[in-house]
């Protein structure tokens, strides 16, 4: 069985996939709907058109990257998904798992459903290690999990924590625990420094980013909650407004490396606002189904202020994103302050 499931880590587990497919299996299961779950199985799916390879994606939620999206965008993304030929099974986990008479993974699903695979990825997140809290005497968090550190990533007198398992106190939004790529640049950079004796406050916004196949892509900074109150503002896209242009334009596939170039643009660069449709989280399911959220802003809110910024098919605007969370400030139209993104560019 073993052999049959690869739990997705690292660049070995990429490799033994790669040789999974081109060895010929004929369905794939993906567990976790989440941003890893997502990318793998449109990846898959893609790869699968000239195989022959079918993909499953299997997660409790009712869409994917439903913990971090608002409702309706992620059923309107769940569409996207299964346009890229991903065939989701939504709101149903995996109860158990055996090998069948042929040597096929059989997956029994908490719905009731039978699945017969040819390998299954499990690509459901990690929780961080933290046993050496114990024998250190560290306190963690036992909300959010890891290290409890200070502004300086300290955990106490000359021990620091950084990455994802250290559970942080950030200045502006609280305490958080961060599982992204930029956080684990720049807080390890800053925990190096501060063993020296920099004594330096992690003040950065680390920002992430997510494409599902080439038409779907999103940057995203700040505390991005489902359960948060969410405005989001859209305008109409084109042919530029996609992951697979910005790669192009930008000359990169990591946007991370991108953002900091830009500089904030002037609200007057925007068109009028009778070109935005704007979607706020409490709307009805019926209006938001017949909208395209082809490009826009998703603002998050908590106490009415913007704590949290999707960027939706919008690249190389983070600076500007850095800028209203920076302002902490309650704002009377958020149309208003997304138009600092010229979201209506042609």
């Amino acid at each position: 069985m073993k052999e049959k499931i690869t739990v997705y880590r690292n660049v070995m587990d990429f490799q033994e996939l790669e040789s999974v497919i081109e060895t010929g299996a004929k369905a794939v299961a993906v567990v976790g709907g989440g941003f890893l779950g997502s990318e793998l199985a449109c990846a898959l799916a893609k790869r699968g058109g000239t195989s022959n390879t079918r993909v499953y994606q299997i997660f409790p939620e009712k869409g994917n990257m439903a913990r971090i999206l608002p409702a309706y965008l992620s059923a309107w993304t769940t569409k996207k998904v299964e346009e890229e030929g991903v065939h989701t099974l939504r709101g149903a986990t995996v109860e158990a798992a055996k090998l069948d008479e042929k040597n096929n993974v059989e997956l029994t699903l908490s719905d009731g459903q039978k699945l017969k695979v040819d390998h299954v990825v499990v690509a459901v997140g990690v929780e961080p290690n933290t046993q050496l809290a114990k024998g250190a005497g560290l306190e963690t968090d036992p909300e959010r999990g890891g290290f409890l550190v200070n502004s300086e990533l300290s955990a106490r007198s000359d021990i620091f924590a950084a990455g994802d398992c250290a559970c942080f106190y950030d200045q502006m939004l609280g305490r958080r625990r961060v599982e992204h790529h930029d956080h684990a640049v720049v807080s390890g950079r800053l925990a190096g420094e501060n063993m020296a004796g920099a004594h330096k406050h992690y003040w950065h916004q680390s920002m992430f980013w997510s494409d599902l196949g080439p038409k779907v892509g999103y940057e995203a900074i700040g505390i991005v909650d489902a359960n948060l109150p969410t405005v989001g503002v859209y305008a109409k896209s084109n042919e530029n407004d996609t992951p697979q242009a910005a790669a192009v334009a930008s000359g990169t596939s990591d946007r991370s490396h991108t953002e900091g170039d830009k500089v904030v643009q002037n609200a007057s660069a925007a068109t009028s606002t009778s070109q935005t449709s704007t979607t706020s989280s409490n709307i009805s399911s019926s209006s938001k189904q017949s909208s395209d959220y082809g490009k826009g802003v998703i603002f998050y809110l908590r106490n009415d202020i913007v704590v949290g910024i999707v960027l939706w098919n919008v690249f190389n605007r983070m600076s500007i994103a850095r800028q209203v969370l920076k302002s902490e400030r309650k704002y009377e139209d958020l149309n208003e302050v997304a138009k600092l993104f010229n979201i209506h560019a042609e």
